[in-house]
């Protein structure tokens, strides 16, 4: 004899759920500006055609808020919570991923939210 299924009833979400690095651990979320997905390195790196080449103008290391302007003179604000500004200084070149949102430093990557 079978027991009749009794499915679970579904827990209550009490708090929103934050990442980890605003209690200063690593990020634990893929959202813009945090984390950097495999599947976004990837596709940014699939896709060379969209890299915009820059130059730092403004860095706020306490805010994570980064100003990069275009070798064509467009003016980029970012935000990244994993620590690109702290990488950063002002005259910096980088390069930006217009379509997957990757900031990269050298050979690093960032995943970056545009501000503005």
């Amino acid at each position: 004899m079978s027991t009749p299924h009794r499915p679970s009833p579904p827990l209550q979400v009490r708090e929103r759920a934050t990442c980890m690095c605003g209690h200063g651990g690593t990020c634990s979320s893929f959202a813009p500006g945090h984390a950097l997905h495999l599947i976004q390195a990837r596709l940014a790196s699939a896709t060379p055609s969209d890299w915009i080449d820059a130059i730092v103008e403004h860095v706020d290391e306490s805010e994570g808020d980064v100003l990069i302007r275009s070798l064509e003179g467009e003016q980029i604000a970012l935000w990244n919570a994993e620590g690109a500004a702290v990488q950063l200084a002002a005259g910096t070149p980088v390069s930006l991923h217009g379509r997957y949102a990757v900031l990269a430093i050298g050979t690093q990557r960032f995943n970056v939210l545009r501000t503005a």
